[in-house]
């Protein structure tokens, strides 16, 4: 290493003009290797700068994930516990003590509603927890009773479910496998009501020599020249006098498959089923009249008595 100091202190006037030049030329070297290391000293210090600065924003996001994470959780956990809440005193509703709670004509006009909510707390709760579809279908079968088996005259639509690959995939194998059996599952489906249309052809046949025309006769309708045939007929009655569907709603039903019904239309066509189920009627009538014992449904209705500022007991016979 060259001693600067030294050379500063030294005399040079005794030095030979070409041991000065050997000792500038030492000189240059000596502060081109300083240079040199200067330069890879900073090399380093920016890229160690560089290192630091990835891995204080490397930190910086996983704080940021974990901050993400633990306020997710945070929300889980107070969304699990009022689910869980909610799901208590549901059951404690439906199942807990009456004294000072609803009236049991009060909890029927709920009940349905209480079992939908019960139903969808249930199935968040389970998502909350991280249930999957296997343990879902494991729980509920240890929980509920043996479901019955479905209405055999329901017509069946199946579904066949096989390998694309019936080899075997076990290594060095190769051979055709054999089919020992299958799983059947069964789904109950359903298919809207649809409107179709009966297009009846009448045809005409005529002797060119009698100058005679021969046609089917048109065959009896409840509504002679109208549009509904007695399918549509019927299914009105029904929705109408046993599901009771006012009119308006039974509108509004068939205009989703395209077809305007006017309520009105609808009205007339019950009016005139009505009157072609007459005949049925007084066979009905006749039929009970004639029966020694006739039973009744006599259960009271409370109905308002003017004047009086109270209710008294009344009877309705349908």
């Amino acid at each position: 290493m060259l001693d600067v100091d030294a050379i500063v202190d030294a005399d040079l006037k005794g030095l030979s003009p070409e041991a000065i030049a050997a000792l500038a030329e030492r000189m240059l070297s000596h502060i081109r290797e300083q240079r040199q290391h200067l330069q890879q000293r900073d090399e380093r210090i920016a890229q160690q700068a560089s290192e630091i600065e990835q891995k204080a924003s490397a930190i910086e996001q996983q704080a940021g994930e974990l901050e993400r994470k633990d306020t997710e959780l945070r929300f889980k956990t107070a969304k699990l516990e009022k689910v869980n809440f909610e799901l208590a005193r549901l059951k404690a509703w439906k199942f807990g003590a009456k004294t000072e709670a609803m009236s049991a004509e009060q909890r029927r006009l709920f009940e349905e509603t209480m079992a939908e909510d019960e139903a969808s707390l249930q199935a968040l709760l389970e998502q909350l927890q991280g249930k999957s579809a296997q343990d879902r279908a494991a729980t509920d079968q240890r929980r509920r009773p043996k479901r019955q088996a479905l209405p055999g005259h329901l017509r069946r639509v199946e579904h066949r479910h096989e390998p694309e690959d019936t080899t075997c995939p076990t290594p060095d194998c190769g051979r055709q496998m054999v089919r020992v059996g299958e799983d059947v599952s069964e789904k109950l489906d359903i298919v809207p009501a649809e409107f179709f249309v009966h297009r009846h052809v009448h045809g005409k046949w005529a002797c060119k020599c009698c100058q005679l025309l021969v046609q089917e006769a048109v065959a009896a309708q409840i509504i002679d020249g109208g549009v509904p045939a007695s399918g549509l007929v019927a299914h009105t009655l029904i929705s109408r006098f046993v599901d009771h569907l006012p009119y308006y709603r039974q509108e509004a039903i068939n205009a989703r498959s395209g077809v305007h019904t006017p309520r009105s239309t609808l009205a007339q066509w019950s009016g005139r089923a009505g009157a072609a189920l007459e005949p049925l009627y007084d066979v009905h009538k006749r039929f009970v009249l004639a029966s020694a014992v006739l039973h009744a449904d006599e259960t009271p209705v409370a109905m308002l008595d003017p004047g009086a500022g109270k209710t008294k007991k009344a009877y309705v016979w349908a």
